[in-house]
């Protein structure tokens, strides 16, 4: 009976213990919370962002391709021996820059062997106008002695044979001019082939120096000194111009009206953007509309001319190619991370003058880089949450930190 007597007397305690914490809890509760939330609750730690108005352009966003503005494939004009290779694979070379050397020794031989012939067909040529003078003078005089003969054969102080022999020797030392003459020109004619084997032998020598025909890149040598080359064979190396440098990419028709009408009053700006390195772009302005649809794909080809001063656009590379259209002025606009989606649409958690935050619906436009076009719901100047939403209600006391401090724990 004691026993059970103990038992009931210390139930009653605990009990008692109880209902006291309880009574406590409760109080404290009444007085720390007002309207159901935690009393003292400490302000959430958020990034946030001012919204702010700026002309934002009008962007088609579509991938594209590098292309050199001109491929030149180096052959040799003339068959020889590769004697040198002056530039190094891969290298930057200059409009005129010595590539290679052939073996002019050869070329030399042919031009000076060309250079002699000229000179023999040129003392031909002084042979033959002496001959042809001195038949000339032959001919005068024996057109004065046929006129004399033929006056005394009527005066009868000669016989009729005088005369016609003085005619005789006429048409013989007139002959015989004409054949000199054309002796002449026959000399002039192989003279005037010789010069021309002479500038041939002479073209031929230069070539033995292939020099670059353009300002652009080397690639892999594909002959090597010591070989023998052919005469407008296999290409020696292959040379792309890349300053400037094209960009191809494809549009929707849907936009050719549009490009075409804008790009009428000014070159469209286009920027490409590596894919590996979104933090670096290169500008450049469309150049080439294509003349037809694509009917299988429903799209227009589009080129962009770049001057690519510093390299950062590669034949065969891969871009984000981005023309802009046109440019909206005094947009509304904050970072892209302030608009949240639920299930009412889309909204952002905008800050009150005492730090706490609202919910706010809103209506986005274009998004362009990092940020987007609020069309209705925020207003210039107003503060919007961009890191930390998932702490947030409406209400809800808030604290700006850095967003590098965001990181630590809830």
């Amino acid at each position: 009976m004691r026993n059970i007597l103990t038992v009931v007397f210390c139930g009653c305690l605990l009990l008692l213990a109880g209902c006291k914490r309880e009574q406590a809890a409760q109080k404290g509760m009444a007085g720390g919370m007002p309207g159901g939330m935690p009393g003292g609750m400490p302000p959430t730690p958020v990034s946030v962002a001012k919204a702010t108005q700026e002309s934002v352009p009008t962007e088609l966003h579509v991938v594209g391709t590098v292309e050199a503005s001109a491929i030149v494939q180096v052959k040799s004009l003339i068959a020889g021996q590769l004697l040198r290779v002056a530039f190094t694979e891969g290298q930057n070379v200059k409009q005129g820059e010595l590539l290679f050397q052939i073996d002019p020794r050869p070329f030399e031989d042919a031009l000076h062997q060309a250079e002699a012939a000229v000179e023999r067909d040129r003392a031909q040529v002084a042979q033959y106008q002496a001959a042809l003078a001195r038949d000339e003078a032959q001919t005068r005089f024996a057109e004065t002695d046929a006129a004399r003969q033929e006056q005394l054969h009527k005066e009868s102080l000669a016989s009729k044979m005088q005369a016609d022999q003085a005619v005789t020797a006429l048409e013989v030392n007139r002959a015989t001019a004409r054949a000199s003459e054309a002796t002449i020109n026959t000399a002039r004619a192989a003279l005037s082939a010789d010069l021309a084997a002479v500038e041939k032998a002479k073209l031929d020598r230069s070539h033995c120096e292939i020099h670059a025909p353009l300002s652009g890149r080397t690639g892999n040598l594909l002959v090597h000194a010591g070989n023998l080359v052919k005469e407008n064979d296999v290409p020696l190396v292959v040379i792309h111009q890349v300053a400037p440098i094209f960009v191809n990419f494809n549009v929707p028709e849907e936009h050719l009206n549009a490009i075409r009408r804008l790009n009428a009053g000014h070159a469209l700006a286009v920027r490409a953007v590596p894919r590996e390195d979104a933090t670096r772009s290169s500008v450049g302005h469309l150049s080439v509309i294509d003349n037809i649809v694509d009917t299988a794909t429903g799209t227009i080809h589009l080129k962009a001319t770049f001057p690519n001063a510093d390299g950062l656009l590669w034949p065969g590379q891969f871009v984000n190619a981005v023309l802009t259209l046109d440019t909206i002025q005094n947009a509304i606009v904050v970072p892209a991370e302030a608009v949240q989606t639920g299930q009412q649409g889309q909204y952002v958690f905008a800050v009150k003058a005492d730090n706490t935050v609202e919910i706010r619906p809103v209506t986005t436009g274009r998004a362009f880089g990092r940020k987007v076009v609020i069309d209705k719901g925020v207003a210039p100047g107003d503060t919007v949450v961009v890191d930390g939403q998932l702490r947030l209600f409406p209400g809800a006391p808030i604290k700006a930190v850095d967003a590098g401090k965001m990181e630590g724990p809830l």
